[in-house]
């Protein structure tokens, strides 16, 4: 039997390779532990010379390109995917084992990409001489399955959109996406709540956590915003006392909204334009943890309505540090509305006007038909949960092999 430090000696790095070593542990007259060598076998070349200990790797980008080299020489970003994790596993185990969910698989390829208003990949398929797309969301799988009786499932993986990129945005990301049979918007806050506080505990030890210098309490329960509100707060502009587009119209442009972008604009449109405009980046302001509620239908194609105000819908989103980490709704259930809805989204993608609407999707409106009942629905951004958990200052910092434009473009 020998010390795990006297193990140590036999698998040592040498001058460009790595080695095993075989002979008899020993110790010289000045305590020294050596091996009077044996047999010495070569493992494997390394051929490329290490980052110096001093130095280290700096480079931000090689960093990414060259993750491998990253791990060995920055113990730190060890720790941060050890991290993400644990985070991963938390946020399974809450879903599981205290709500009862089932995990289950849904397709990634498709030939409509719904569930979300996003530009997707496009791609083809040979066999079948079948254009396809990459998957911007699972929801409308996983609410197909609310129908086939599996009254609890969630998915948690890579969801692909090809839009822009910056510090909080990579073209692929991964997302978690539950659903809930007899559960509703409310349901979906205490399940948020509970996954990204719990997630954080794992991580850190702690329910507080620390981001760039701000300090974040994640302990339930989290503050609730009416979006209306919000632009009341920030702007003095009252939507409950505007009932038409013109009105609506008038007070954005009073506010200093450019007139020709918002000419065709509804009144729920503009309500969100304006709550973009002027609430998100406000800082400090969404700092939360806040659930914003009070979404117009115009921007939520598959969230029930609200009953007190048909012009909204029962649907919430989850901020912090001014960062939408969650969407989740009250679903639509209703086969007729939700047609007329698509109907809709799919015009704008016809004349131009909206390039991300959400496309006419009939097999999930006939899965509608033959029942789904009142179902409530959550989708996290993982990666921005453990950005905010890990304290990681970009997106980059928290996938492994982050979207590199090549060297040589």
């Amino acid at each position: 039997a020998i010390t795990p430090e006297e193990y140590e000696i036999f698998l040592t790095y040498d001058i460009g390779d790595i080695v095993g070593v075989e002979g008899e542990v020993f110790k010289t007259r000045h305590g020294e532990i050596s091996i009077k060598v044996e047999k010495i076998v070569l493992l494997s070349k390394s051929l490329q010379v290490l980052p110096n200990k001093f130095h280290g790797l700096k480079d931000q980008d090689q960093r990414y390109r060259q993750r491998y080299v990253d791990l060995i020489v920055n113990p730190e970003v060890k720790n941060t995917f050890i991290q993400r994790s644990k985070i991963i596993h938390a946020v399974k185990d809450v879903l599981e084992n205290q709500y009862g969910y089932l995990e289950v698989d849904t397709p990634i390829l498709t030939t409509i990409a719904g569930g979300a208003n996003a530009r997707p990949f496009d791609t083809h398929h040979n066999t079948l001489d079948l254009d396809m797309k990459l998957r911007i969301s699972n929801e409308l799988f996983l609410k197909r399955l609310i129908v086939g009786g599996l009254d609890r499932v969630y998915e948690m993986g890579k969801m692909f959109r090809n839009e822009g990129m910056d510090r909080n945005h990579n073209p692929e990301f991964t997302s978690m996406e539950c659903y809930m049979a007899y559960a509703d918007m409310d349901t979906m806050m205490e399940v948020t709540e509970q996954v990204v506080s719990k997630a954080a505990l794992a991580a850190t030890g702690s329910m507080v956590i620390e981001y760039q210098g701000k300090t974040f309490d994640l302990t339930p329960p989290w503050r609730r915003l009416n979006m209306a509100d919000a632009i009341k707060e920030i702007t003095g502009v009252d939507f409950a006392i505007i009932e038409t587009d013109e009105q609506a119209r008038e007070a954005a442009v009073k506010q200093g909204m450019d007139k020709d972008e918002i000419k065709d604009m509804t009144r729920g449109k503009i309500l969100a334009e304006m709550f973009e405009e002027y609430c998100e980046d406000v800082p400090g302001y969404l700092d939360g943890p806040v659930f914003i509620t009070g979404h117009p239908v115009e921007i939520s194609p598959l969230a029930k309505r609200d009953p007190e105000d048909p012009r909204i819908t029962r649907r919430f989103e989850a901020y912090v540090n001014c960062w939408e980490i969650a969407n989740a709704f009250s679903e639509l259930n209703d086969p007729i509305d939700q047609y007329e809805r698509f109907k809709e989204q799919q015009a704008q993608l016809d004349d131009g006007t909206d390039d991300e609407a959400h496309p006419m999707d009939e097999d999930f409106v006939n899965a509608l038909e033959v029942g789904l009942p009142p179902t409530g629905g959550l989708g996290i951004g993982i990666d921005r949960v453990i950005m905010l958990i890990t304290d990681a200052p970009s997106i980059r910092d928290i996938i492994l092999f982050p979207t590199m434009k090549p060297t040589d473009k």
